[in-house]
């Protein structure tokens, strides 16, 4: 499989050159494409999880922000890890709440 950019949560390429900007989302599931997790400097393993040290500190590493040190990285898509993100899991919640 090709390394492509994409959304880091369904996969969907991003065509388009250069990065994107903060206000653009994904036109499959609507998801911010201007987040840490889309980042060549995103890692899990590292202080703050981002490898460029003159970087603000972002909490919200799936929303979009405003660092300047962005550049959408390359890969093959692998859907993120954990099962039910946290979005998902309030949805669940919510339907056996209300029984649907």
């Amino acid at each position: 499989m090709a390394l492509t950019r994409h959304c880091w949560k369904c996969g969907t390429e991003y065509k388009l050159s250069g990065s994107p900007g903060r206000s653009e989302t994904c036109p499959t599931c609507s998801s911010d494409l201007k987040v840490c997790l889309n980042c060549v400097s995103y890692d899990p393993r590292v202080a703050e999880q981002c490898r460029e040290r003159r970087a603000d500190l972002v909490g919200e590493k799936h929303m979009a922000n405003y660092c300047e040190y962005f550049d959408m990285v390359r890969r093959e898509f692998a859907p993120p890890k954990g099962g039910l993100g946290r979005e998902e899991k309030a949805r669940e919640t919510f339907k056996k709440l209300f029984g649907d």
